[in-house]
């Protein structure tokens, strides 16, 4: 996949909504794809100042999540997009969010996250790098 027309790789922030008590990773559908699962990401936007914020509002927007950035995972560079990964622990869910038409969500445990975004590298490297993920 190319930069389709720009010039610099495309800025992409990704949350990884966590209920830390729970151990758990909230997914969401893709949009494109809606039998496969992601986490809540998007592109950086100049009216969100600074990346985590970007983060905060695709969660928000894609699975209804409210919480915290707690900690900046990872960066990760493609050719197309650069990935930038935190971890949002969850303080609530809305009901009505912008995108609860478009996707479904579903909290799930750390391996089963990881098995359902097998299918996107990125996302999967990126979970593997949270603080959920086993010792190694």
């Amino acid at each position: 996949m190319g930069n389709k027309g720009r010039l610099s790789p495309r800025i992409v922030c990704c949350a990884i909504p966590i209920a830390r008590a729970a151990g758990k990773v909230l997914v969401v559908t893709s949009r494109k794809r809606p039998n496969n699962w992601v986490l809540p990401k998007g592109g950086w936007e100049s009216s969100d100042v600074v990346l985590e914020n970007a983060a905060l509002r695709e969660a928000l927007e894609e699975a209804g999540v409210r919480g915290r950035i707690t900690r900046f995972v990872v960066t990760i560079p493609t050719a197309a997009v650069v990935y930038h990964f935190y971890e949002l622990d969850v303080v609530s869910l809305e009901q009505d969010w912008l995108e609860r038409n478009e996707r479904r969500r579903e909290w799930v445990d750390y391996g089963e996250a990881i098995r359902r975004l097998e299918w996107k590298q990125e996302l999967s490297q990126g979970l593997r790098l949270c603080s959920l993920a086993p010792s190694r």
